[in-house]
């Protein structure tokens, strides 16, 4: 059998397996046969209606409890799932015998110790609160000078056309990259982002597959020349310096970074965005204060997280919210659903960046895993939403806004804008 005629097999019997236990109601089934544009938020109301952790015929369990999420994200006994196992799809064979490597799957996102603790310290000191300062200026060049190309439009894309574009040049900037092709960047992280929750198709696996076989072949030559000229104090240059690196960590890490490094800021700033054109309070707020963002930001990363949920397993046989639970068994930690946990958040659907209690959420984690760029997500996150409601005050939805087509990543991949709309524009969600 071909590898082609296999994958589609292995696609079209994933999929009815799906739909088959969702017709029979499965919990597990419904959320992961979702449309990847849906509004999720009743369906994890749904879960959280049946208890603490409720078991599927998909060989999983569900939480949407904040408690629990927060105690096994930062349990030692509990390491991350890798996305591919939840959609066992061959996408990395390439003639010859040689696999491609996948940023997600392969580098310290998903890697426990002593693996994870020895590359993520290779990158953090970019990554502190000292290496943060140091970045802020550049943060805020960036963000005028995309609001600078936008100034003279009526109309304008504020995801392809801003959000987008200030992230790709900000850890384009620290991996030593500033030549950096947004465009490219931008299409290799949306293959690999919307393959976080299962290839659903050929075309969507083909475009894995070309993302990570360019990707790779673009950062196998960033680190050439950097061990070519070497020196520099940029990531790529010091991870290139570290001899007993292999070629798969040099590659899956700085891959790691560059997707890392924008994709979940894009979304961020798509959502925060949304939250302020929806709440006109909130809107008369920030003008009148623009340190108001900080606040904005984080109320939007618990009320939409750009990124929804993730799967841990217990390394060891063990017993989990009174159920017992063998070893390697998933269990899928609803990040958006524990976010809005009445048990930890007062009114929790309601969007207040106010509550006293904001930073409770869960949108970056906890424990060892937690996300290493959350403070430049915020930092950009807060820079752009002031800049850009500074330079356009009456800034309106302009059309249709078009979901990123993941489970996993919620944000809009298309957000019309204006900044004078002479007749109104409600916001409608639709298939991208």
């Amino acid at each position: 059998m071909s590898s082609t005629v296999k994958n589609a097999t292995v696609l079209f019997l994933g999929r009815a397996v799906v739909r088959a236990q969702a017709l029979l109601g499965d919990p597990a089934a419904r959320l992961l046969g979702l449309s990847p544009t849906s509004d999720p938020y009743p369906v994890y109301e749904s879960v959280r209606r049946q208890g603490v952790l409720v078991p599927t015929r998909m060989g999983l369990y569900l939480t949407a409890s904040h408690e629990l999420s927060s105690r096994l994200l930062r349990d030692p006994g509990f390491g991350p799932l890798s996305a591919g196992a939840l959609s066992p799809v061959d996408t990395s064979a390439l003639p010859g015998g040689r696999r491609l490597i996948n940023p997600v799957e392969e580098s310290f996102l998903v890697l426990n110790p002593p693996d994870h603790t020895r590359l993520r310290r290779l990158v953090a000191p970019w990554f502190t609160p000292r290496g943060l300062r140091a970045q802020a200026d550049t943060v805020e060049r960036v963000v005028e000078q995309y609001l600078d190309e936008v100034a003279d439009r009526r109309v304008f894309d504020l995801v392809g056309d801003f959000a987008a574009k200030v992230p790709i040049r900000v850890i384009a900037d620290l991996l030593g990259v500033p030549g950096a092709d947004h465009a490219t960047f931008a299409r290799w992280g949306s293959a690999l982002v919307n393959a976080l929750d299962g290839v659903r198709d050929l075309r969507g696996m083909r475009a894995l597959q070309t993302a990570l076989r360019e990707f790779e072949s673009f950062v196998d030559d960033l680190i050439a020349r950097r061990r070519r000229h070497p020196g520099g104090d940029d990531i790529v240059s010091v991870l290139a310096a570290h001899e007993d690196l292999s070629r798969a960590d040099l590659i899956a890490t700085t891959e790691l970074l560059l997707v890392a490094g924008f994709e979940t800021t894009v979304n961020l700033i798509g959502n925060s965005v949304l939250e302020v054109l929806g709440h006109p309070a909130v809107r008369e707020r920030l003008l009148a204060d623009p340190g108001y963002a900080d606040a904005v930001v984080e109320e939007t990363l618990r009320h939409d997280p750009p990124v929804q949920y993730t799967v841990r397993v217990p390394f060891e046989a063990t017993e989990v919210a009174g159920t017992r639970m063998p070893k390697g068994t998933p269990i899928m930690l609803m990040l958006g659903a524990a976010n809005r946990d009445p048990a930890v958040f007062a009114d929790p659907h309601r969007f207040d960046p106010d509550r006293a209690d904001v930073r409770e959420h869960l949108a970056f984690s906890s424990g060892i895993h937690y996300c290493l760029g959350a403070g430049l997500a915020r930092m950009e996150g807060a820079a752009a939403l002031r800049g850009l409601f500074r330079r356009f005050p009456d800034l309106k939805a302009a059309g249709r806004v078009h979901r990123r087509p993941s489970r996993v990543i919620r944000g809009p991949v298309r957000l019309p804008v204006a900044t004078e709309v002479k007749k109104h524009h409600p916001i409608v969600e639709t298939l991208s």
